[in-house]
């Protein structure tokens, strides 16, 4: 049968690999007045939440599997493994930080793609710059600029390329992390162009993957590859000089939507890091106003025991993402809308503890999410939920949440942002150490070298 080869395409897209390749080798630092004070001050929020988050996971059964298959490999101990005292080839460290980091799904969101950036972008540089000295200057200008790669590609192509079934963070986190270490490289702009090019066949991650450890590997290999692609362009490797634009290049390959302004408008005036929020929920991010409007309801003295159903309208995203009624463990519970609800009815906070497995499979829990009734509302956002408590004597309580709390609406402070990592690292790490990290952390943009806060970050 013949084949019809032709398939619909911009054959004329603007110049997208070169432009943002120029973008990252020549924009001025952040210290050179390259962006803001309060840009800057969100690049080290950004680092901070992640290295908490990395740290938190560090004893998960995630990170022993992974560690155990990388020692088969005999990697030379370059850098360091967040929260352990192993210590891998910066490729593989960058690939254990960024599956930690997201382990919890605990880290940083850019709401408007769904894309959580750190994990792939700040793995990746962390690893790099303890084996090549890089100061703290240098990681913040190449955490700024990478995620804004990520997420400007990620905004030209959401949420097509989403709906069809990528995980965007590790889709285009491979980007984000070739330009940060093509920055702290120093490579020119025809170089980092190639590691562009380089990352751009390296896409990795599908949501159907969502509920198992595959999903944090997901941010962790797009660590890797990007680190690889840098990597191989300063040595000379080549890619194509199109390879996001070009109509077999990766973004019109991954997705019908390209709106290629979406790259290059306000392109070194906004930075998408500006735009990034810290979750307050150990879970996917579309549960986040379920629970804060659950937890509302007990702060307002509403009793699970009271409660004959809790009714939510939400939308249909929701649903799509975290229908499973009935979690086995804690990693499904992380996209189950009925065990969140559950949470933050009875507990009144969904912290990594509400998501371990033997509170998804307590008694009490399972008969308060089997209460919940989510219903699609096609007039409700992907940021908003309404809900009811219907309580045994007939009465009904609702809350309306907009915007739930960790949005850019209702942020985490820099103190809920301490009190998170505290929780996350104290376990791992002991009180004392983790307050002289977070101490180094606030302070990273201004350090030599990163090797310090590298050894802070491990056992004693």
């Amino acid at each position: 049968m013949a084949r019809n080869t032709q398939v619909h395409a911009d054959h004329n897209p603007p110049p997208v690999t070169r432009t943002l390749a120029e973008f990252v080798a020549n924009h001025p630092s952040g210290a050179a007045g390259g962006w803001s004070a309060a840009v800057d001050h969100e690049a080290h929020r950004t680092f901070f939440n992640w290295l908490g988050c990395g740290i938190g996971a560090a004893k998960h059964e995630a990170a022993d599997a992974a560690l155990r298959a990388l020692a088969v490999m005999q990697p030379a101990p370059q850098a360091t493994v967040l929260g352990r005292k192993e210590r891998l080839d910066m490729a593989g460290a960058a690939l254990v930080n960024g599956i930690t980091s997201h382990t919890f799904d605990f880290d940083d969101t850019h709401l408007k793609t769904i894309i959580h950036p750190a994990g792939p972008v700040a793995s990746a540089l962390l690893a790099l710059a303890e084996v090549t000295g890089a100061s703290g200057r240098a990681l913040i200008d190449s955490l700024v600029l990478g995620i804004d790669v990520a997420c400007r590609v990620g905004n030209a192509m959401y949420p097509d390329h989403y709906d069809r079934g990528w995980h965007i963070t590790g889709s285009t986190g491979m980007l984000g992390a070739a330009a940060g270490c093509a920055r702290m490289l120093g490579l020119d702009a025809d170089r980092t162009q190639m590691a562009l090019g380089i990352a751009a066949s390296t896409p990795v991650g599908l949501r159907e993957q969502f509920g198992t450890m595959t999903k944090p590997f997901h941010p962790g290999a797009a660590a890797r590859a990007g680190l690889l692609a840098a990597l191989l362009a300063r040595e000379g490797f080549t890619a194509s000089k199109r390879a996001l634009e070009a109509p077999r290049g990766l973004m019109q390959v991954a997705s019908t939507k390209c709106d290629w302004n979406e790259v290059t408008d306000e392109l070194g005036s906004r930075f998408e890091i500006s735009f990034n929020t810290y979750k307050p929920f150990a879970c996917g991010i579309v549960i986040h106003p379920a629970i804060d409007a659950c937890a509302q309801l007990r702060a307002a003295g509403v009793q699970a025991d009271d409660v004959e159903r809790i009714e939510i309208a939400v939308h249909s995203l929701v649903l799509e993402l975290t229908g499973k009624k009935e979690p086995k463990d804690g990693l499904e519970a992380k996209f189950s809308v009925y065990h969140g609800c559950a949470a933050g009815l009875l507990f009144g906070r969904a912290g990594e503890a509400e998501f371990a497995d033997e509170v998804v499979t307590r008694a009490d829990v399972v008969a308060a999410r089997r209460k919940v009734v989510a219903t699609v509302d096609p007039a409700i956002d992907e940021a908003e939920v309404r809900a009811t408590a219907v309580l045994r004597n007939g009465e009904r309580r609702e809350v309306h949440v907009e915007h739930a709390i960790g949005s850019l609406q209702r942020p985490l402070s820099d103190a809920d942002l301490e009190r998170k990592f505290t929780a996350l690292a104290e376990p791992v790490l002991g009180a004392a150490a983790v307050h002289e990290l977070m101490a180094q952390a606030w302070s990273v943009g201004k350090s030599a070298n990163l090797r310090a806060l590298a050894q802070r970050s491990v056992p004693a």
